[in-house]
Parts: structure tokens; sequence; C-alpha cells
């Protein structure tokens, strides 16, 4: 099986490298955030984007995410658990659905920082999946065009940065998602906010991003 989703991931690589136009930077949905010890959806490989478990019923995506995003969880964590929702909702346009409304809906009860940046990555990892169409039939099982809209993301994690200025984790999401040539002012947070949290140090090596 992990050879298998090995196999596929390299495939999916390949042919979002020769049929799809041109996005800021590599997806959110293909990095993988090392969250250490700390509790998150099910998944197989944890180096592997696209290591969705066939055993973990998907249906329940929404009550798992929602238990899991306690105001204590560290925002790497979140994003992990965030990014791993996206593509577990993918494989049934109504969940993806749910999971958007989801999200949304925490922002329209109470728009404080962390809702706000769950929101947003939320919106911005499905908008990036949507964008590869059929060619991601590799990693995204049902068609989830246009269940973002009208909601920006990029608009919510800056307002959750303004919220929260000494998160270098949600400086890091918003470097992930700019054109390389535009993240510097935003990793220079990320490293600054990396000097006291291991975490979030240990995945800006990860990504080759600490110096």
């Amino acid at each position: 099986m992990q050879k298998n989703l090995a196999i596929a991931a390299v495939a999916a690589v390949v042919v979002l490298t020769f049929a799809i136009p041109a996005m800021a930077g590599e997806p959110l949905f293909f990095k993988t955030f090392d969250i250490g010890s700390a509790k998150s959806l099910p998944w197989g490989d944890p180096s592997n984007f696209i290591g969705k478990r066939d055993d973990y019923d998907f249906h329940r995506v929404i009550g798992d995410t929602e238990a899991l995003l306690t105001p204590s969880m560290p925002t790497i964590v979140r994003m992990e658990t965030l990014r791993r929702a996206v593509l577990y909702s993918s494989r049934h346009r109504p969940v993806a659905e749910q999971l958007v409304a989801f999200v949304m809906g925490r922002v329209k009860n109470g728009k404080d920082a962390l809702t706000l940046f769950d929101a947003g990555f939320v919106v911005e990892t499905l908008k990036e999946l949507q964008q590869y169409g059929a060619d991601g039939k590799v990693y995204m099982d049902r068609d989830v065009l246009g269940i973002t809209l009208p909601s920006n993301g990029r608009a919510l994690l800056d307002q959750s940065a303004a919220s929260r200025p000494n998160d270098g984790s949600i400086q890091l999401a918003l470097a992930l998602l700019v054109p390389p040539s535009e993240a510097e002012p935003y990793l220079r947070k990320a490293r600054a906010g990396a000097r006291e949290d291991p975490l979030l140090s240990n995945n800006l090596a990860r990504l080759q991003l600490l110096q």
C-alpha cells in the first residue's frame, strides 16, 4: 500500500509539473508538517502528502476536526490537521462543502485569530486543490470546483496574522502562499518566532527555510 502511494505521489508531481498553470509556489497540500507527538487526524506515512488512510471514515472528518481544534493546539499542528481534513473531505463533495461551512461558520460566530486562521488555511488549501481539476484525480476523488467561492482565504490569514503578530507559524503559512520572490518578509518573522518554538524551527529546517 505505501509503495503504491509513493508511486502515486511521484505520478501526481510529474502530471502537475507539466499539465497545470504555475501558481505562487508548491501548493499547501504538498507540504507535510512535522507535528511531533501531537494528536491529529489519522494518517499513513507522515512524510507522504497523500497518505490518506483507507480505514478512516472520511465522513467523520468535520466532527473529528472540530474536536481537535482546541485553543491550545499549536498553529503548526492546526496546519497539518487542516491539510489532512481538506484531502479527506475531497473524497466526497458534500463533505468538502461541510468543511468549508464549518470553518466559515466559526468565523461568523467569533473572529478570533485562530478561527480566522483555520478558515483561511482551509479555503486556500482547497482553492489550490481545485485548480488541478481532472489532473488531480491521483489524490482528489471528487470534483470540488467552486466550493470556496466567494470566500477570501488570504484576507482571513492576513487578519489572523494582524491579530496574532508573534505567531511565526502564521507567517510561515503566508510565506508558502506567495511567490518565492515575495516570501522573505514573512520568513523573517517566521524565523524570529522559531527561536522560541522548536516545532516551528524543525519545520522551517525540513522545508529548507531556516536560513
